[in-house]
Parts: C-alpha cells; sequence; structure tokens
C-alpha cells in the first residue's frame, strides 16, 4: 500500500515575538551601557581637568628640588578651602606674560623679608632651608608684604627671577599648589613643600 510523501521536518526553532523582543532589549542595554560608560568618563575628566592642572617646568629656578622639562601636576581645589602657606611651592599668572612661573612661598601678606649675609630673615627670623644647595648671594633691605599679596622666590636663589624683581604676587594671580612630578617616570615624585616651624612660632 502506498504512503503519501511526507516532508522531512523542520527540527530549527521557530522564532517568537517574545525571542524577537529579548534580542532588542539586550541590544537596547548593551547601548545604554555604552552611553553611561562614555558619559561618566567625560565627567570625570571634567572634574579631574577643574581640580587639577598641568605645568610644564622651563628653566632651572627651582633646582635642586624641580628640574627643566619636567611636568607637574597642579592641585587647584586647596586654596579654595585655605590660604596658601609659607614654604608651598606654587604656579602662578603673571599679569602680561604669556607662560606660568613655579617659584616658593616665602612670605605671606604682613610679613616682613629681608636678606641679610646670604640668609633670608622673615619677621627677623632666619628661615631654616634645607632645600637649598647655595647661599642667596645677593642681599634685599626688609620688605614689608602687602595685604593680599605673598612674596615668592625659586630655590635656585643666584638664577631666579622672582618677587625680588617683580615684587609680590597677588592671591589672584595664583593657579594653584604644585602637587606631584608625574612625567619623566624616574622623577616621579611629590613636589617637596616646606613647613617652617620657628616662623609659625611668632
Amino acid at each position: 500500500m502506498s504512503q503519501e510523501y511526507q516532508p522531512p521536518a523542520d527540527n530549527t526553532p521557530a522564532v517568537t515575538t517574545s525571542t524577537v523582543e529579548v534580542a532588542a532589549s539586550h541590544r537596547s542595554h548593551f547601548l545604554r551601557e555604552i552611553v553611561e560608560t562614555v558619559l561618566l568618563t567625560v565627567a570625570i575628566f571634567l572634574l579631574v581637568n577643574a581640580a587639577t592642572g598641568r605645568f610644564r617646568i622651563e628653566g632651572a629656578s627651582m633646582e635642586p628640588n624641580l628640574h627643566d622639562s619636567e611636568y607637574v601636576l597642579i592641585d587647584k581645589v586647596s586654596y579654595r578651602l585655605h590660604a596658601p602657606e609659607r614654604g608651598d611651592i606654587i604656579v602662578f599668572e603673571r599679569q602680561g606674560n604669556e607662560r606660568d612661573y613655579i617659584k616658593r612661598i616665602i612670605g605671606l601678606p604682613g610679613d616682613t623679608v629681608q636678606i641679610s649675609g646670604g640668609r633670608v630673615l622673615v619677621n627677623g627670623i632666619a628661615l631654616d632651608e634645607p632645600y637649598l644647595n647655595q647661599a642667596t648671594h645677593t642681599d634685599i633691605p626688609a620688605w614689608q608684604v602687602e595685604e593680599g599679596r605673598y612674596f615668592v622666590m625659586g630655590d635656585n636663589r643666584n638664577n631666579s627671577s622672582d618677587s625680588r624683581a617683580f615684587g609680590s604676587i597677588p592671591l589672584k594671580d595664583i593657579v594653584g599648589r604644585a602637587w606631584l612630578v608625574y612625567w619623566p617616570p624616574s622623577d616621579w615624585a611629590a613636589v617637596p613643600h616646606h613647613t617652617y616651624a620657628a616662623v609659625q612660632a611668632q
């Protein structure tokens, strides 16, 4: 007895509407995660860029502690929370100059700064300056730092253009506190700020 021809069974699973919806949902979820990651990355970049800066050292005015062509990260937030402190190494602008400067704060508003016999005196007290490798050759008479301004000097005292040449600097010109040497990698180190306990005790 002849049998009717039966086509082979199709074992391919049927694509249901629910399967298509699940695939579309996965794609949507994946795209959303990509967008969220990109937005988070941009937000972090903007936040870090607002809180920090980058500065390239040019010249030898901060030798022996900071060197020509090193790159330094700048903390731009600290001075929104407290005033600059004596011994801080800062980056600041100078009106009429295209590039910024990096120096150490020696005199605070109201301080009297003097250089005599190769020593720096603040309010009549000789500073302990272990970060120097040479004495300061040129004396200067007593200089009273104006309110709202800061007297800055390079650590390489005999090869630095600083407040001895252009006067004290206003707070508004300070970009931030130098924080970290990050390039070249071999020079990686925290920037060497200093505290003058004897002066603070006055």
